[in-house]
């Protein structure tokens, strides 16, 4: 990384913001600065992917990784950045590095952007890329990792893959809105959306892992591919624990002995009721406790992690 460049000048008030650093159109800014166009694709249609990876403890965690998905998903999307594979990782490094923060949320995005004539043709517009990092924050708060959440099955129909492919990440949250909308309705924390098939699907932003006679499954098709999913089937081929991903019918999810989640905002987070029913003994589980640990020590692992060049 070459001098760390200086930050503009901040005209909003950052009290009413997290503290954080967002690189826009070429320059880095206080969290409260990073604005974008009213006429911007990505907010007037959803018409956008990203990706989110965290730092903890000065280091990145799986960059690598969510990187190869973010350009994957812009690859999907017929969309096109400035900025190569290793500019991308010093900007980020940079909006880490600036905001002095060693536990972060970093999120990195392109969007359709805007076209100077407000075509509808989504080829006229100027993709844009912004990226931001901000204190790292959890699906989960401390008391609900402590004691496990308390999740309702809705009745709602996550999003199909034949109608947007799950593996590129992308802001289409109106279905898990309207979920969590249902569970907190029911006196829950969260929400569980279904497949078309009536089978669990995900909740917003984590999937979802079911613990049974010492066998760990998760749904097999119509959700994100996440990245801490991904490092779940890693965990358990080293501590020789089956994890397969299958069908998932509500029924199975409410007899499992444990149900944990799973989301770069949190890591492994346990789920100890669904709808009225308590999962196993109503408190967190042992192999949920074995993976979390599991999960946490992979972040020492030089091979998982970089370092954060702070000034």
């Amino acid at each position: 990384m070459t001098k760390m460049p200086a930050l503009s000048a901040c005209h909003s008030d950052p009290a009413t913001y997290p503290p954080g650093i967002a690189f826009m159109d070429g320059q880095y800014l206080p969290i409260s600065e990073a604005k974008i166009s009213v006429l911007d694709n990505g907010f007037l249609h959803s018409d956008a992917t990203y990706d989110v990876v965290h730092v903890w403890k000065g280091a990145f965690f799986r960059l690598d990784d969510h990187l190869d998905r973010f350009f994957s998903g812009m690859e999907k999307l017929h969309m096109s950045i400035p900025f190569g594979r290793a500019e991308v990782i010093e900007i980020l490094h940079n909006c880490v590095a600036l905001s002095g923060l060693e536990d972060a949320y970093v999120e990195f995005i392109c969007t359709r952007g805007t076209s100077p004539t407000f075509s509808r043709d989504p080829r006229d517009a100027v993709n844009r890329f912004i990226a931001f990092a901000i204190p790292f924050g959890s699906v989960a708060n401390p008391e609900q990792m402590s004691r496990g959440l308390h999740a309702a099955i809705t009745e709602f129909v996550r999003i199909p893959p034949s109608s947007v492919d799950p593996t590129v990440k992308n802001y289409h949250w109106l279905d898990l809105v309207k979920g969590l909308y249902a569970a907190y309705a029911q006196g829950a924390e969260t929400a569980i959306l279904l497949d078309a098939n009536g089978n669990i699907a995900e909740g917003p932003g984590f999937n979802v892992f079911a613990v049974k006679d010492g066998k760990i499954s998760t749904p097999k098709s119509g959700v994100l591919m996440g990245i801490t999913r991904q490092t779940i089937f890693d965990l358990c081929a080293e501590l020789q624990i089956t994890c397969a991903a299958h069908d998932l019918a509500p029924s199975e999810l409410r007899a499992a002995d444990e149900v944990f989640v799973t989301s770069t905002a949190g890591g492994v987070m346990p789920v100890t009721k669904i709808d009225e029913t308590s999962i196993g003994t109503g408190s967190v589980g042992p192999l949920t406790n074995e993976i979390t640990e599991a999960y946490w020590r992979m972040h020492e692992n030089d091979r998982f992690r970089q370092a954060i060049r702070y000034p």
